[in-house]
């Protein structure tokens, strides 16, 4: 029975290496990806380095949970997009509540209520982009938000180019319908 237990023990040790192995090399291959990815929405190199990491601890706890892992970049993508997006958002919430405290009792000023008519703008745009289906979704937020061109964006999510056309056009006019 030992012996058995033993040999179970090895065989599950074993599996644990390989898929730590697998998700090193996988890794290895797109280590800057998830940096470049944060660093376009966050615009600050320290944020970027924190996120990335983030996303490196996240995916490596998720790793084993990954279907298709020939999809790893795009997953990893996604990660990071969606952990960047957290952070930038916590950050505006502290920075606008950080400028409530320093306005103090007079009111807001004209430079704060245009930040708070843009973060409204921005939270509405978010909440329909949100209700896209996520093949729309992941599109979008490449092309439209991150700048990525349609080649980039076909290679991140490895679809093809038309494909990727065809989903901005639809996202695109679903989100004009969710914004009306």
């Amino acid at each position: 029975m030992t012996e058995f237990a033993d040999r179970l023990a090895g065989s599950l040790v074993s599996a644990e290496d390989a898929l730590a192995r697998e998700f090193e090399a996988r890794l290895a291959d797109s280590s800057s990806l998830a940096f470049r990815v944060a660093f376009s929405l966050l615009r600050h190199r320290q944020d970027a380095e924190d996120v990335a990491q983030e996303t490196f601890a996240k995916a490596y706890r998720s790793f084993r949970h990954l279907r298709d892992r020939d999809r790893f970049r795009a997953w990893l993508v996604r990660m990071t997009w969606r952990l960047a997006l957290d952070r930038r958002r916590s950050d505006r919430r502290r920075q606008s509540r950080e400028d409530r405290e320093g306005a103090g009792s007079t009111g807001l000023t004209r430079h704060l209520e245009e930040d708070v008519i843009a973060t409204e703008r921005s939270a509405r745009l978010w909440q329909a982009i949100d209700q896209l289906p996520e093949k729309l979704r992941v599109v979008v937020v490449l092309a439209a938000i991150e700048g990525h061109g349609v080649r980039e964006v076909a290679a991140l999510v490895r679809i093809p180019e038309g494909t990727v056309k065809s989903r901005l056009f639809e996202a695109r006019r679903k989100l004009q319908e969710l914004l009306r």
